[in-house]
């Protein structure tokens, strides 16, 4: 039976060494709880770092044989690899970058990232130690995006999910990284990217097809090896822990302390773990203009300010802290009276029971990070809310916003706009509070950790049906001998060719794009074959094909079949065709032309070709997008047809396409042997309008009419050798079928 594979930097324990002795407790994190579902059983296991430097190897026995009993397998890093991969890279480069603070506190040092990708691989052999093929291996954040590929050039047949945790930034943010490309490829190395919201989704495919020579169409980037999807999986909590902790004695008891601490006055709570990205000083300043505006407020309200300590030896983060412990100094010291504090600050964590009888007491929580991937705080206010009451001020910046919808949104950043959520908050009526709350908290119970898991999970399965069932779709070996053993069999051929993006790659030049030596050696020996009709069928102008191909024995057809050559004649084209069409057209693409640098009109004698392959990337299709819009109605109204291709627009007269010209060739032949191929939309004609006994091949993409695709003009070009050798084997009595 296939297993599962947890992967993350830390395992869901905490180690503590008593004398000699390690003792192991389980993480009550959230992540931890769901995937406890996963991890616990069969064979099983979840790999990480204990969270300890273990030097002898004794200790590590011992501990790897206690975490062998909770299904947990231990990746020991030493003290150096701690400082340079996860506090160096991890949280000097990736942290700063995908909260949007690169310029302020990111450091690029090489050597952190060469610990960064030995760690990495440090995972990886611990990894190949346990998995086999057909295993699941689910990889979790930041501090592993190497490790996908890592795990999948080893191991291709496994499945791999990958999941961050925190946001992901635009293109423009993340190419400031020097190491871009590899974690991109990194992640790559995956069947299924998952991240908390659309926008990251968004933001990832922007920055992978800008930065790596990828495609990708809606969700799915194409590599050319895999189709990998990228989606939004937004991440849950244990709702149901949460809302039974108010119901515990414990719990209880201290709800009742924290009412009587705070009598008749409105308790504000703010959660947070120390850290820049959290908004932590922005929202101090919201506070104090509250008091500064609202005077009624002074000893009505306070601010129940809890900040979990994290990395305080690091610098930033130090000078963070003094700056917090300076503004609720001054704060207090302006503000408080004899029996009045407006802020109640700790730095510390809080027991789990703590903080539940917070969350069921506060009557307002106050959640403004800067930039977070989700945030869980804001969805365990809301589980723990057992009365429906209470008002959660939610920041746009968090990835729970986008599903939190009924809280009092804001952006962090308008001081103003925090202060008077506040007030709106303290002042809200208790109907209105249930009507956000409610739809809230169902929200919360039916997106908990344990959908999130299963949801992920499932999909990833989907994903590799989906990639299965393209491979069968793809001209692998067998296929390849399969389709080579028909054509041997056969004495009467056609073979349709497209050119570009079929026989050879694009150019940024399209003039540049002239055949070679290699291309030129096949077309010979195809055409030698008595048996076979090779037919260029091409949307090129009738001018480049004949100037490249007039020596050859191809039948030529340019334009998308507005022009034909027989071997051995002249042009000709098709008659009863009108162009005066061209002139409400062209000064329209002209228009496109001023507007896109790089883009280009190619004029054919049916058709004109708006090219934007040399335009920035992004801007083109935009552009493209418009232009279709613009030329729609009046395309229709001529009697044209208009055919978005790569990185083209073509506009043609209806009466032309590739599939017709295809018919007028293969109607009343008795063909024992049909294939095509073609990269483009201009090609689907012919796939749709050849017998069904053809073969139809689409290249670069899997999207399709066609039975079968290859990858590349490469793949292409072999297919079409393995042709030609099959005449030289009949000449020379070779070939046995």
């Amino acid at each position: 039976m296939p297993k599962t594979i947890i992967v993350s930097n830390r395992l869901p324990v905490k180690i503590s060494k008593t004398d000699s002795d390690y003792n192991l407790s389980s993480s009550e994190g959230g992540l931890a709880t769901g995937l406890g579902s996963i991890y616990k059983q069969g064979d099983n296991v979840w790999i990480g770092w204990p969270g300890v430097e273990i030097t002898e190897q004794e200790d590590k026995d011992t501990v790897t044989q206690q975490l062998k009993e909770l299904s947990l397998v231990p990746v020991f890093l030493d003290q150096e690899e701690i400082n340079q991969y996860y506090e160096g890279f991890s949280n000097e480069v990736l942290w700063p970058v995908f909260h949007y603070y690169a310029s302020t506190y990111a450091t690029y040092k090489q050597s952190n990232w060469d610990y960064y990708q030995a760690v990495n691989k440090k995972f990886r052999d611990v990894i190949l130690t346990i998995a086999e093929p057909g295993d699941v291996i689910w990889i979790h954040d930041y501090q592993l995006l190497l490790l996908p590929a890592l795990v999948r050039q080893e191991i291709p047949d496994v499945s791999i999910g990958f999941f961050l945790h925190i946001p992901f930034p635009s293109h423009e943010m993340f190419r400031l990284i020097p190491w871009r490309s590899e974690l991109l490829e990194g992640m790559l190395g995956a069947d299924l990217i998952g991240l908390h919201t659309f926008d990251d989704v968004r933001h990832f495919l922007g920055a992978t097809t800008r930065i790596l020579p990828v495609t990708s169409s809606a969700n799915i980037i194409a590599t050319g090896e895999r189709s990998i999807v990228v989606e939004s999986f937004p991440m849950g909590i244990d709702e149901q822990k949460y809302a039974s902790l108010p119901l515990q004695d414990d719990v209880k008891h201290q709800v009742e302390l924290i009412k009587n601490n705070f009598k008749d006055g409105k308790l504000i709570l703010s959660v947070d773990r120390l850290d820049y990205s959290k908004g932590i000083l922005q929202r101090l300043a919201a506070f104090e203009l509250l008091l500064q505006l609202c005077p009624e407020c002074i000893e009505n309200i306070a601010l129940y300010m809890i900040v979990v300590p994290s990395r305080d030896t690091v610098p930033q983060y130090a000078h963070l802290r003094d700056e917090i412990d300076k503004k609720v100094g001054n704060i207090n010291s302006i503000y408080r009276t004899m029996d009045w504090s407006p802020i109640h600050y700790y730095y510390r964590s809080f027991p789990l029971e703590t903080l539940a009888a917070l969350y069921a007491t506060a009557d307002v929580c106050l959640v403004t990070p800067m930039r977070d991937g989700m945030n869980l705080v804001s969805k365990e206010y809301v589980a723990s809310r057992v009365n429906n009451d209470g008002v959660l001020i939610m920041s746009e910046m968090a990835g729970a916003s986008k599903e939190l919808i009924d809280a009092i949104i804001v952006n962090p950043n308008n001081t103003g706009e925090v202060c008077r959520a506040i007030l709106q908050a303290i002042n809200m009526p208790l109907d209105e509070q249930k009507k956000r709350m409610i739809p809230m908290r169902q929200l919360v119970a039916k997106f908990n950790i344990r959908h999130w898991v299963k949801i992920f999970m499932d999909r990833l399965k989907e994903v590799k049906l989906m990639q299965r069932s393209l491979q069968t779709r793809h001209v692998s070996n067998t296929t390849e001998q399969s389709i080579i053993n028909r054509y041997s069999k056969t004495k009467k051929r056609i073979i349709f060719l497209d050119y570009d993006g079929t026989l050879v790659g694009f150019r940024s030049d399209i003039e540049q794009a002239s055949p070679d030596k290699e291309l030129y050696h096949i077309i010979q020996k195809l055409t030698e074959d008595p048996a076979n009709q090779v037919v260029l069928i091409s949307g090129r102008k009738h001018e480049n094909l004949d100037e490249w191909f007039q020596h050859t024995d191809m039948y030529l057809i340019a334009e998308h079949g507005s022009w034909f050559k027989q071997p051995g004649t002249t042009w000709h084209k098709i008659a009863g065709l009108s162009d005066q069409w061209k002139h409400d057209i062209y000064p329209l693409l002209e228009t496109y032309v001023d507007r896109t640098p790089g883009s280009f009109i190619e004029e054919k004698t049916y058709s004109l070709v708006w090219h934007y392959r040399k335009a920035q990337a992004g801007l083109g299709e935009l552009r493209a997008g418009e232009l279709m819009n613009n030329l729609k109605y009046l395309a229709s109204d001529k009697g044209l047809q208009l055919l978005a291709g790569d990185k083209v627009l073509e506009v043609k007269n209806m009466d032309i396409n590739k599939g017709k010209a295809a018919l007028t060739l293969t109607e009343g032949k008795d063909y024992d042997f049909v294939i095509a191929f073609g990269d483009d939309y201009t090609d689907e004609d012919i796939f749709k309008a050849l017998p069904e006994s053809a073969i139809t091949i689409k290249v670069g993409s899997n999207l399709s009419a066609a039975k079968f695709y290859l990858r590349n003009p490469q793949e292409v070009r072999k297919l079409l050798t393995s042709f030609t050798k099959q005449y030289v084997g009949q000449n020379s009595g070779i070939l046995q079928d």
